[in-house]
C-alpha cells in the first residue's frame, strides 16, 4: 500500500489531470489535437538491481550480478493513445540529454498535433535556457511524491524484468546494443505500450 501522502497526491492529480493539461497549453496549441506523452529515465548498468524470478517455493535461485559501475541512461517516453514510443540512450542525465529527447518525441507525433509531456520535476526538466523546449511540445510537471502517476515507471519495470536484469555486460557498446534492442521490442508492439502505459484519467478528450 502507498503511504498516504503520495496516495493523495496520486489521486489529486488524477482527477485534476485535465484542469493541470489546460494551464500548461500556449495560446498556439487552441484547435489542435493534444497527444499526452509520458516520459523519464532509467539507469541501466553493469551493477543493476535484482529483479523476481519464477522458482520452485522455498528454493533460493541462484542469479549473476555484476560488481562493475558503468552504466548508461535510457530516455523513455510513450503515448498511450497512440501506442507509440520515443527513446534516445545518453551517457548522463542533464538538460542538454532531455533537450534531445524532447527533439525525438517531437518527431514522433502527429504534424498538426500539440504534445503533452508529463515528467517529474528533475532538474533538467525545468524549462529554461538550458533546456530549450520545442514549440510543438509543452511540460507538465508531476506534484511531489507521485511516481504513480507517471506510466513510464511501469515501462521501466517491464524492461527491466523480462531484457534487461540479471546480466552481465562485458562492454559499453553491449549496453547500448540490449537497450536499443529492447526498447525497439517494446514500440514494435502497441499492444504491449498500451496495456503497460494507459490510463482512464489521465486524458483530455481531444
Amino acid at each position: 500500500m502507498l503511504p498516504p501522502r503520495r496516495l493523495l497526491n496520486a489521486q489529486e492529480a488524477l482527477k485534476n489531470f485535465p484542469s493541470l493539461v489546460a494551464e500548461v497549453l500556449p495560446p498556439r496549441a487552441a484547435s489542435k489535437p493534444i497527444e499526452i506523452w509520458f516520459q523519464d529515465e532509467a539507469r541501466v548498468g553493469q551493477q543493476g538491481s535484482i529483479t523476481y524470478l519464477w522458482a520452485p517455493r522455498g528454493s533460493r535461485p541462484p542469479a549473476v550480478r555484476d560488481n562493475r559501475h558503468d552504466s548508461v541512461w535510457r530516455f523513455g517516453a510513450v503515448c498511450p493513445e497512440r501506442a507509440v514510443g520515443a527513446a534516445i540512450i545518453m551517457p548522463a542525465v542533464n538538460c542538454e540529454a532531455m533537450a534531445e529527447h524532447l527533439v525525438e518525441i517531437s518527431g514522433q507525433f502527429c504534424p498538426s498535433a500539440h504534445a503533452v509531456v508529463v515528467c517529474d520535476a528533475a532538474g533538467w526538466h525545468q524549462r529554461g535556457e538550458r533546456l530549450p523546449v520545442p514549440d510543438n511540445v509543452s511540460l507538465l510537471p508531476l506534484p511531489s511524491y507521485s511516481p504513480e502517476c507517471n506510466p513510464t515507471e511501469n515501462v521501466w519495470q517491464y524492461l527491466r524484468s523480462n531484457q534487461l536484469s540479471t546480466r552481465v555486460w562485458d562492454s559499453y557498446d553491449a549496453m547500448l546494443a540490449d537497450c536499443a534492442s529492447a526498447g525497439n521490442d517494446l514500440i514494435a508492439n502497441p499492444d504491449r505500450i498500451r496495456s503497460i502505459a494507459a490510463r482512464t484519467r489521465a486524458t483530455v478528450g481531444t
